[in-house]
């Protein structure tokens, strides 16, 4: 469970620098919010973390997200707020599954290539990771 504030270097920005969060609603469901404990109140800067099962037996799937929105000001017309999110999705097949191990393979998979480089072990917070480059550039 997520502690109710996560201030002690669970979360950097793209210069390596903490940003602390604070929970500030939970609910309805498997879903709670946190908001960045600094952010302007217009403008908001917050993580969701949420879950969805469906299906029973076999089929029992479990969705879960991680999504950070942030609201900034556009640099094309400085009188009009933006919204950036980032999201990562795991859709697990829970119900024919004994353990999380390939669950985590996979998710290990997604952070390798989006925050690092080739054989690279140091994980890249400054979006030149292969995969962030995709996602900030639109490559393929």
């Amino acid at each position: 469970m997520l502690s109710d504030t996560l201030v002690t270097n669970e979360i950097k920005n793209s210069a390596g620098t903490e940003v602390e969060f604070r929970r500030i609603d939970t609910g309805p469901g498997r879903k709670t919010v946190l908001a960045q404990v600094a952010e302007a109140p217009s403008a908001q800067h917050r993580l969701t973390v949420q879950h969805q099962e469906i299906g029973t037996g076999l089929k029992k799937r479990r969705r879960s997200n991680v999504r950070f929105d942030k609201t900034v000001i556009s640099s094309v017309d400085s009188s009009t707020p933006v919204v950036i999110t980032s999201s990562i999705v795991l859709d697990s097949p829970v119900g024919a599954l004994t353990t999380s191990a390939e669950m985590a393979h996979v998710l290990a998979e997604l952070v390798s290539f989006v925050a690092s480089l080739g054989a690279s072990t140091t994980i890249l917070y400054d979006g030149t990771g292969n995969g962030a480059l995709c996602l900030l550039n639109g490559d393929l």
